[in-house]
């Protein structure tokens, strides 16, 4: 398990695997990606011995929990297996689909929200529990449209998710920073919307910022620092959620092991000026 005070862990990549089982720094839990340890034995005799020094959370891009057809149950069969062995301190997945036809898109794909999606994903949520024997945390996804037929704004379709499920929450800050610029979301609103009681973890990454046609558009690229702007929307989530165990996530242009735990400290830094507040923070 995480420590009692919530503390700010990094995504481990396999190009960091080697240095941290030799230096073993001071951080005090890791995120994987799951899918990258359900196929490949080498890999995962390494995280097990990291398992053995960090707790360890899984945070799977496969499951596909908003495809129409049913889940993938192998896929799942595995994603048990790899649980049983690494025993993490937390599961998550994302509020997407990226499979059709058995076909693997490589993608986080958006959904439109209505009654119907909601239904479908709260039975995948289900189903997913059910067979992990535990409670996943789902992930708020970064945004480039809006579905015009959609019944609810994201915030109360994940905050109804909870509702039906018991799932929690992943609060991606940087995703809603992202969606804010893009489509035009209110970001402290859309936090005071989701349910403070089920955020179970909090993402922090960088984006970059492109030109479409004459118009600026932020990409979620997790290819740089946190930017300012996302630093002061975590500090206001965290007056909202109070501390939560929370991540440097870095996927692209990956940069020295030594990067990743200094930005690890300053959201540590963060926590910790949060920490006394924890008690006002309202669980709705």
């Amino acid at each position: 398990m995480i420590d009692q005070q919530p503390l700010a862990g990094i995504g481990l990549r396999a190009s960091h695997m080697r240095e941290l089982l030799a230096r073993r720094p001071a951080v005090p839990w890791v995120e994987v990606h799951a899918e990258n340890y359900m196929a490949d034995a080498r890999a995962l005799a390494s995280l097990e011995s990291v398992r053995r020094d960090y707790p360890v959370s899984l945070h799977g891009v496969g499951l596909s929990l908003g495809s129409a057809g049913p889940l993938d149950r192998h896929h799942l069969d595995r994603l048990r297996g790899l649980a049983d062995i690494v025993e993490p301190c937390l599961v998550s997945e994302h509020l997407s689909w990226s499979t059709s036809g058995g076909a693997y898109l490589n993608h986080l794909l958006p959904l439109p929200y209505t009654l119907e999606t909601l239904g479908l994903i709260a039975a995948h949520v289900e189903e997913v529990q059910e067979r992990l024997g535990r409670r996943i945390l789902v992930e708020n996804p970064s945004s480039y449209l809006r579905f015009r037929h959609s019944a609810m704004p994201e915030a109360e379709f994940l905050a109804e998710l909870t509702r039906r499920t018991g799932c929690g929450l992943l609060c991606d800050v940087n995703n809603v920073y992202v969606n804010a610029w893009n489509v035009g979301l209110d970001a402290e609103a859309y936090l005071a919307a989701l349910p403070a009681g089920a955020i179970g973890e909090i993402h922090l990454a960088g984006h970059v910022a492109n030109d479409a046609d004459g118009q600026t558009i932020l990409i979620d690229d997790h290819g740089s620092p946190v930017a300012a702007p996302v630093w002061r929307l975590f500090e206001r989530a965290l007056e909202r959620f109070g501390s939560r165990p929370t991540l440097i996530e870095w996927d692209t242009d990956i940069p020295e092991l030594d990067v990743l735990l200094d930005e690890a400290r300053t959201a540590e830094a963060f926590l910790a000026a949060a920490a006394p507040k924890d008690g006002r923070a309202r669980a709705a």
